[in-house]
Formats: C-alpha cells, structure tokens, sequence
C-alpha cells in the first residue's frame, strides 16, 4: 500500500512523457521489491526490539534520578545511534564541500547535545513552545553569517539524522522517561524529543559552514546502470547487499552494545524478554539491509534519471505536480513514519488516528516537494521558504493542544527519512543536472522542505481537533460530557 503507488507514478511517466532505458526501469522494479520486503521486516523488528529497548532504558535510566548519569547517558545515546543512522550516511556522502566523517561526527556530537537538553526538558517540564522560538532564532541568526552553500545541507541534516533507526528508540525512549511523572501533562511531554534532536545536526552543520569553503559546481546526474541481461540485473543488487549488510551491523552495533552493557549493570530484563529483543533485531537488521539497498541501488538511479528526462524536456515545469504527486505517496514508504503514526495513536487512545496523521503528512510533503522542485527550476533561495515557513509553524504553536505541537515538530523529521533522502534528492539531482544549476544551493535543501511542512499541517490538525471538540462539548449534554469524562479517565 506504501510502495505500490510510487512504482505506479514512475511506470506512467517511463510510458508517457518521461521514457526510460529499460536498464532503469528493471533496476527500478527490482529496487521496488526489496524496499517492500525491507520494510516489512523492519517494522516489525523495530517494534519488538526498538521500541522496547528505547522504553526500558528510559524508564529506568530516569527512575536513578541522579541529573549528571541521566545526561551522560544520554548524550552517548544520542551520539551512537545518529552515528550509525543510514540516512546521514547517504547525504554525507552526497555533498562535496565537508569530508563525510567530519560531517557524520559533528552531527552525532549536535544530536547527544540537544537529546540531553530535550530529556532535561521532560524531567523539568520547561514547555517546548518556548524553546522551539528560541532555538530557532538562534538557527536562522547563525545561517546569516555562513555561505549560502552550506544553508541548506544544515536544514537537510536536521531531517535526515531522525530515520529509521533514531526514531523508534528515541521516541521509545521519551515515553519511558515521562512514564515516571505522575502529572496530567507527563503524556504530552513525551513527545518533542525528535523534534528538539533534529535542531543540534542544523546547529553543528552551521558551524562547520563557518570553518569549511563550499565547492561550486553545477549538479551531475548519478551514473546509469548498464545492464544486458537478468544476471548482470540480479548482480547490481548482489553487489551492493554485502556493502549494506556491513554498513547495518556496524550502525547497530553500538545501540547493541550499550543496551548489553546496560541490561548487565542495571536491566537484568528475564530470557523471554531477551529473547524477543534480539529477535527484534535480527528482523531490524534483515529489513534495514533489504530496504537501503532496494533503495539506493534501484531507486536513486530511477529518481536522478526521471528528474532530468522531465527537466530537460518541452514541459519542464510538469515536475512540480510530479514531485507533488510523488510525494504525496512515498512519504507512506518511511519506516519511521509507520512507527510514529502508530505511537502516536497508541498514547492518545486513537484521539489522534494513525489515519489521520497519514494523510496530514502526505499533503506536507507533496506541498514541501513541489515547491522544492519549484526552487529546482527557477533557483530561488531556500531561506525565502524556510523562514516564513517556520515562522508561521511556530506561530500555530500557540494555538494548537501542546501535544499536537509536540508531535508536529516530531513528524517533521520522521517525515524526511531513506525514501526521500534516496529517490526524491536524487530527482531534484537529476533535474538541476538539466537546467545546469548548483546542486549545493538548489537541489539540497528538498529534505528540509519535507523536515517543515508536517509541521504545519499537523498543527492545523490539531486546530480542527481543538474546534470539533469544543463544538462537541458545547451540542452535547450532561449525560455526553459525563461519559466523555469517565472514557478519558479509563
């Protein structure tokens, strides 16, 4: 249902206006089969093992109540687990003007940094609002002062350090940490912890754009397979899984590790439960493997080449209701995105339906990839969307229920994950190929388009929730009110 329709889209335009070598389009459709086949593994693996790891530790790391421990720990966690995120991998490895291990590093160091700040803020219960506003002054101040090259890569690695493996365990791990407070709000503090995580990555890539010298170029298109037969098809791929399969289990090892170290000096969880989690893992590090190279093997040639079929044609400007369309689709394909529509149903009791939250982030990101291949073709800077953009994102926030924010300013970096730092980027590549423009200034900068719209849309969700309750409250009578209260407190 998340795969289906993208693999649709991209065989109407192969069979209309966009034709493909059949090369593409077989790498394509096979790349289409092992994302499905990775992302059913993966949510399931992420569920037993994640999302369990995430909540225990959290739970108990905060029930010691010893300040300088709980920070510690935290800033390690944060600094491992965005380390090893697939997602930061693939971009880092994208952008000439910072060497990828630099970069990879100072965003694990800005991730540990600010999780110890958004852990403070839930055990504190200093309101988010509040620190959004301040801490995005202070982003948007900094990027003034650097080049306009590095702008948009600090806003893209805001998104793409909170994927497939940050996301289930830091929002696991909020849950734990707010299970030990006992006030109304402990809930709504649960959430937040992405959202505060993915400014530390903008914040450290804006102070590497004070140190490093951007490279200028035009954008080059990514190398075309050549393929002449199903043997050399199938090695494509063979080729590329046992990369993946290194890159998964060093990325996981730590997270494994830290978690062995902990259930040994404190856990000390029973053999079932063990059990189950490494079970979990096991199909986390099947899916993870199967889905990235699906993705990056067959997706992100098909996306680069699409984008500059489309951009070097007579109707260049049909990419944006493409990208749209797109995106409207594929952001259903993150894996992140299925763990938080459904952790966000689960702790409101389905006041907030994972359906909901589905289609609100579908319209935010067809809006965000439109108007990012808008900036593909006209090359209009970044900071013309980003600002009044968060702007208003944070105006809402003092209009919409505190957990509607909170979730909000979550979903956007869940939003942006492999799907479009892979097929989407890789289409505004291939676009800004065709029309010779800098990749650094106008391709860049898609994933921090998709990072804000969520938060807005989430946020008028939560305005339309706000009056249909109200309108609710007021229609109905003593005997309506009096069992909405006794379901609430059930």
């Amino acid at each position: 249902m998340a795969v289906l329709p993208v693999v649709g889209i991209v065989l109407v335009l192969c069979f209309s206006i966009a034709p493909v070598q059949p090369a593409i389009l077989l790498v394509f459709l096979l790349g289409a089969l092992l994302v499905i086949l990775g992302m059913m593994f993966f949510t399931l693996g992420a569920e037993m093992s994640m999302s369990s790891m995430g909540e225990r530790v959290g739970a108990h790391m905060t029930g010691t109540r010893k300040l300088p421990l709980i920070a510690l720990l935290s800033f390690i966690l944060g600094l491992i687990i965005t380390v090893s995120e697939p997602d930061l991998q693939v971009l880092a490895a994208q952008f000439p003007g910072i060497p990828s291990n630099v970069l990879i590093l100072s965003v694990g160091v800005g991730v540990g940094l600010f999780l110890v700040l958004a852990i403070l803020r839930i055990l504190l219960g200093i309101s988010l609002n509040v620190m959004l506003i301040v801490l995005y002054i202070g982003v948007f101040a900094l990027a003034y002062f650097i080049p306009a090259d590095f702008r948009a890569l600090a806003f893209d690695s805001g998104g793409v350090t909170t994927g497939p493996m940050t996301v289930p365990f830091i929002m696991a791990l909020g849950v734990g940490i707010s299970s030990i407070r006992n006030d109304s709000s402990a809930a709504d503090d649960s959430f937040g912890l992405v959202a505060l995580c993915s400014v530390g990555p903008i914040m450290a890539v804006l102070g590497l754009g004070l140190i490093f010298k951007p490279s200028h170029g035009s954008s080059e298109a990514l190398a075309v397979p050549h393929i002449s037969d199903s043997v050399e098809l199938w090695q494509t791929f063979a080729h590329g899984i046992p990369e993946y399969m290194v890159e998964i289990a060093v990325a996981l090892l730590p997270i494994v590790v830290f978690f062995a170290v902990y259930q040994i000096a404190a856990l000390r969880l029973s053999g079932k439960n063990l059990y189950k989690i490494l079970i979990g893992l096991v199909y986390t590090y099947i899916g993870l493997v199967l889905f990235l190279t699906g993705a990056n093997v067959g997706f992100m040639p098909a996306g680069s080449y699409l984008g500059e079929v489309i951009a070097s044609g007579k109707l260049k400007s049909l990419l944006i209701p493409v990208g749209a369309l797109i995106g409207y689709f594929i952001v259903k394909a993150e894996p992140a995105v299925y763990v938080l529509n459904h952790q966000v149903e689960e702790i409101t009791d389905g006041s907030i339906s994972a359906r909901a939250m589905g289609l609100s982030l579908s319209i935010g990101v067809a809006c965000s990839v439109a108007l990012s291949m808008f900036r593909v073709l006209t090359g209009t800077p970044i900071m013309y969307f980003l600002i009044p953009g968060y702007a208003l994102a944070l105006i809402l926030s003092f209009f919409t229920p505190r957990i509607f924010t909170a979730i909000a300013f979550d979903s956007g970096g869940v939003a942006s994950g492999p799907m479009t730092a892979t097929f989407l980027l890789a289409l505004a590549q291939g676009a800004c190929s065709a029309v010779g423009g800098n990749a650094a200034t106008d391709a860049f900068g898609l994933v921090a388009m998709v990072a804000m719209t969520p938060l807005i849309t989430i946020q008028i969700l939560g305005l339309v929730h706000r009056i249909k309750s109200r309108s609710h409250s007021k229609a109905g009578d003593i005997g309506d009110i009096y069992d909405d209260y006794s379901i609430i407190e059930l």
